[in-house]
């Protein structure tokens, strides 16, 4: 088995959550509606993750089209910006780079949610490499991406552990080479690392 050198951490549902839910700070703005606009909105948003295209406008279009008039700008401040690091998540991050593993972000962001993640949360500092699909012009599950993803952090995909909460980016993972785990936060992180342990994988450990 080859030996894991690095660590590709997803952001979403990972590193980082919405507090309360994804749906609840909108609620107050929607109404009703809320899960219906957002589903909707979600799906368009996808078609822009590999380039520099705006969402707000294509949000704004969504809101048309369901005859609500709350700013697409308040909207997307509401929900989208509305982000909130997970610590335990992040500490992983510190204990596996301290164990001397390679750790970096692989994570399907439009520019302007990119952008503002670079503006906002300590990914630059926290990651060796930080890999946004809209700077690598694809999306994931494409194994492009991972492709692209190796290639940028310096190794080959079979030194890389992808870390996923939707399984198909893990089966795009997989499908190139890598390890991948499928995961997400509410699990828990005893979880994690037992699923990260049975590919030899394990945070320096910390405190004491």
């Amino acid at each position: 088995m080859t030996t894991i050198r690095h660590i590709l951490f997803d952001a979403d549902g990972v590193l980082q959550g919405f507090p309360d839910g994804f749906y609840h700070a909108a609620e107050q703005l929607l109404g009703a509606q809320t899960r219906e606009i957002l589903t909707l909105a979600s799906e368009r948003e996808r078609l822009l993750l590999a380039g520099d295209d705006d969402f707000l406008p294509v949000l704004a279009d969504v809101l048309r089209e369901y005859g609500v008039e709350v700013p697409a700008a308040d909207l997307y401040a509401a929900v989208w910006q509305n982000i909130e690091p997970v610590p335990a998540s992040l500490d992983l991050v510190r204990g596996l780079r301290e164990a001397g593993y390679g750790v970096h972000l692989g994570t399907n962001q439009v520019r302007r949610r990119a952008d503002h993640m670079k503006a906002t949360l300590p990914y630059d500092d926290l990651f060796d490499v930080s890999l946004y699909s809209c700077d690598l012009g694809v999306a994931k599950p494409d194994p492009a991406f991972f492709l692209k993803a190796a290639t940028r952090i310096g190794a080959p995909p079979a030194e890389v552990l992808f870390i996923d909460d939707h399984s198909l980016n893990v089966e795009g993972a997989r499908s190139t080479g890598m390890a991948a785990v499928h995961w997400r936060v509410q699990e828990g992180h005893d979880v994690l690392l037992e699923q990260l342990a049975v590919h030899g994988v394990a945070p320096a450990v910390r405190g004491g």
